[in-house]
């Protein structure tokens, strides 16, 4: 079987981050998604999908993302269900984040998932290094020894 969903969005707001009992951090937030195509009129509409998301992901998702925020979101659907106060059942459907991309550049105040470097460390990484491998000694090796 598979389910898996990828999804690429704005944040309508800010993202919700609770913890469960158990310390737990789970964010919730709700993406809109363009559909791929116009209505009657020529405008062009979109999907709210509600995303949740867990543990240092989720905390990270409520640091970093706001309201407007474009994120990438990999995961897959999953449905619940409850009853309400009027003993009503109402049924869910959300997508489990397994990862949240940050898709904004970091001049506009967001910065990506794995990429939390201060702006000095990320000046210095883009200036040409000298060659690591000048000045070292020049090593034999055969055809033979290589694996392919």
């Amino acid at each position: 079987m598979m389910n898996r969903v990828i999804l690429v969005g704005r944040l309508t707001k800010d993202p919700e981050l609770k913890y469960t009992p158990n310390g737990v951090a789970v964010a919730t937030f709700t993406l809109a998604v363009n559909r791929n195509f116009t209505n009657a009129q020529g405008e062009r509409e979109a999907d709210f999908i509600t995303c949740v998301v867990w543990r240092k992901p989720a905390e990270n998702t409520a640091n970093f993302l706001k309201k407007g925020s474009l994120a990438g979101v990999d995961g897959r659907v999953q449905t619940r269900s409850y009853e309400n106060q009027d003993g009503k059942r109402i049924y869910v459907t959300e997508v489990m984040a397994e990862s949240v991309q940050f898709l904004e550049p970091k001049t506009s105040g967001i910065q990506s998932e794995g990429n939390h470097s201060s702006q000095s460390e990320t000046k210095s990484s883009n200036k040409p290094t000298a060659d690591p491998f000048a000045g070292g000694t020049q090593i034999d090796i055969s055809d033979d020894d290589l694996p392919f």
